[in-house]
């Protein structure tokens, strides 16, 4: 293959990358990488974002990937390079966003010879990739073109079809890389801008019926970035059937009379989880991260448990699914919805739960500024319109145990797949380069320092992005533990305090910094930061320890409601809190739901304004599935007991 030829075939891939749907591509600097980057950086369809680190736009990729729908390409040189990309591979393969990523190389006949900034790149990332394929040396004559273009839809469309993720694409480059003289045009392509080869959608909605529905369901949305609309599908299921929705807020689903946010906390109680059983769970989008809720799965032996997932994954850690049913969830929960409640008691009585959770909460938190308070409040302030992107650890697990219920909250986005902290400033960074909202991100300490390089984007690429980091010095969720009781390598090696001055880290990378010692200065800053349009560090300085004593103060304040409850009444109508009427699809108008966070629209409501900004994935057709068929009806059983209060937050610490 010439060098003129590797260009001819670089640049006919990338037109059909655009032509499939490819509107943005990460690059990074080196010497091989030349022929892809300048085809990537001169196709005008597609926005090619500059990066000097390979980790860290490998995450923007991710954090595009999730706010756009869309697969975005990241590009790199050869050698480790190449593998800099793999934390993010791995992250897009668990959390199931399309990634095209490009690895420049040497020619076959300058591997494994001494040639410098070669390694073996040939299936690099191993399992995690869906499909690898190394580009051939080849002449750019019409069969190859035409070749190539079928070759880059069909690396667009398996990163985009089934069960979203990563596509690695190795490309074998010759010198010279960079040509004296243009290009000749390319007619290759198919008329009227349309890709080499077109795919088609086969979504289909799973037959269960009204009248397989028990009387007494609970419904469990964990995260779902690609559906935007089908967080307000599941919220209205829910409503019309009276089932309890244990929404994480990655979910979306988070809104409505149904909504049942306090769940990590009412499950850690016997009192509760000894009442009256659930006959069902449907299950939407990954397992949230709760361990209070999958520890009360994982109790529920006797009970049917389904799973509503295109991809028909397996996210089951606990092995407690009877069925997995494919197709589209929201076409199926429209279908199964019945017209009213069998049972309006059931979802009452959840409802008066998450009530008296609610106000211990605010009566525990009250208006000193803290970790939770900060993930409790931000739900509450930014707009339906912004993006909260959320660091793993500690924050997450606050963001899902402390937001309420609330009409036009924010979108949370997160790198769940593989739960870790790394890249997450560039994911942030990626969401925010994507999409076409104010993006704010909730992080802590130590995951900041550990992509403090992805801060670079703010001014190399004129982002906006919104950093509310919570710094305790040091790992906070540890304290959570048991090898907390080591106090002899704890601190050092464990919670690892830094003493960075992020001031000082704002000021190196030409970003806004301001400090937060309250609530009312936090929501000010928070305010100002947003109206700037400018990318800012808002710091919250918090103590480890009293964080630890904070959340057992919390977790006792609910069980301590809940045992009130209990001693008031024992059955599911006498749990009514006043705020709601004895229609547990109704509420009062000047007495809100205290676990509910009123915004312009009724919480009877949950439809959402925003639109969806990106394509359904495209999905081959699969046959109909069977109509889900109830087991036996279930025992009334107690169930086994619940984490304890101050038990540690944590499904596996990451």
């Amino acid at each position: 293959m010439t060098a003129i030829a590797s260009h001819l075939l670089l640049r006919a891939f990338c037109d059909e990358l655009a032509r499939c749907g490819l509107r943005h591509a990460c690059s990074s600097p080196g010497s091989r990488c030349t022929p892809v980057v300048l085809a990537l950086v001169r196709e005008p369809r597609i926005r090619c974002w500059s990066h000097i680190d390979e980790r860290c736009a490998g995450f923007f990729a991710l954090g595009a990937a999730k706010a756009s729908g869309r697969p975005v390409a990241v590009s790199c040189t050869s050698g480790t390079a190449a593998a800099n990309l793999a934390p993010a591979v791995i992250e897009a393969f668990w959390a199931r966003v399309p990634l095209i990523v490009l690895t420049a190389d040497r020619p076959p006949e300058l591997r494994d010879v001494g040639a410098g900034q070669t390694i073996d790149q040939l299936k690099l990332y191993g399992d995690a990739v869906k499909w690898f394929v190394e580009l051939g040396v080849h002449d750019a004559d019409p069969a190859r073109l035409r070749w190539i273009r079928a070759l880059a839809c069909r690396v667009y469309w398996t990163a985009f079809e089934g069960r979203p993720g990563p596509v690695h694409v190795n490309v074998p480059l010759p010198e010279p890389l960079v040509l004296e003289e243009p290009l000749p045009a390319d007619h290759t392509g198919r008329p009227g801008g349309r890709p080499w080869v077109s795919r088609s959608s086969g979504r289909h909605a799973v037959s269960l019926g009204p009248a397989e529905l028990p009387a007494r369901g609970v419904v469990v949305a964990g995260r779902e970035e690609r559906d935007r609309e089908l967080g307000a599908v599941v919220s209205e299921f829910c409503e019309r059937a009276g089932f309890p929705l244990l929404a994480d807020p990655l979910s979306g689903a988070r809104h409505g009379p149904a909504a049942i946010a306090h769940y990590d906390l009412l499950l850690r109680d016997e009192r509760f989880t000894g009442g009256p059983r659930a006959e069902l769970v449907i299950r939407v989008g990954d397992l949230p991260t709760s361990k209070p809720l999958r520890t009360w799965l994982d109790s529920l032996r006797d009970v049917d448990q389904i799973a509503l997932d295109p991809e028909q994954a397996w996210q089951d850690p606990s092995a407690s699914l009877c069925a997995v049913f494919g197709g589209d969830p929201a076409a199926t929960l429209r279908a199964a919805a019945p017209a009213t409640p069998r049972d309006p008691d059931w979802l009452a009585r959840w409802r008066a739960a998450d009530d008296a959770a609610a106000r211990a909460i605010e009566a525990t938190l009250g208006d000193r500024l803290s970790e939770p308070l900060v993930a409790r409040r931000l739900g509450e302030w930014l707009p339906g319109s912004a993006t909260l992107f959320v660091a793993s650890s500690m924050p997450i697990r606050d963001v899902e145990e402390f937001f309420a219920a609330h009409e036009l909250a924010p979108r949370v986005l997160s790198n769940r797949g593989a739960n870790g902290i790394d890249g997450t400033v560039s994911s942030a960074f990626g969401a925010a380069a994507a999409g076409e909202s104010p993006v704010v991100l909730l992080i802590g300490d130590v995951a900041l320092a550990h992509d403090i390089g992805g801060l670079l984007a703010a001014r190399r690429l004129g982002l906006a992005l919104v950093v509310v980091l919570l710094n305790n010095d040091g790992g906070g969720i540890f304290h959570f533990l048991p090898v907390a009781g080591q106090r002899d390598a704890f601190e050092e090696h464990v919670a690892t305090p830094h003493g960075l001055p992020f001031a000082e880290a704002a000021r190196l990378y030409g970003i806004g910094y301001a400090r937060a010692a309250s609530v009312p200065e936090l929501e000010h800053a928070v305010t100002e930061a947003l109206r700037a349009g400018a990318s800012t560090i808002i710091e919250v300085r918090t103590d480890r320890e009293e964080n630890l004593d904070l959340h057992r103060r919390v977790a006792a304040a609910v069980q301590g409601a809940l045992a009130a409850h209990a001693s008031s009444g024992s059955n599911a109508s006498s749990l009514v809190s006043d705020s709601a009427s004895s229609d547990a699809g109704s509420e009062s108008p000047t007495m809100p739901h205290p676990a509910y966070r009123r915004a312009s629209r009724p919480r009877s409501s949950p439809q959402r304004s925003e639109t969806q900004n990106s394509p359904s994935p495209s999905e081959s057709a699969q046959p109909t599935a069977p109509a889900y068929q109830p087991r036996s009806r279930p025992s009334s059983a107690g169930i086994s007991a619940a984490p304890p209060a101050g038990s540690a937050p944590t499904a596996g610490v990451g």
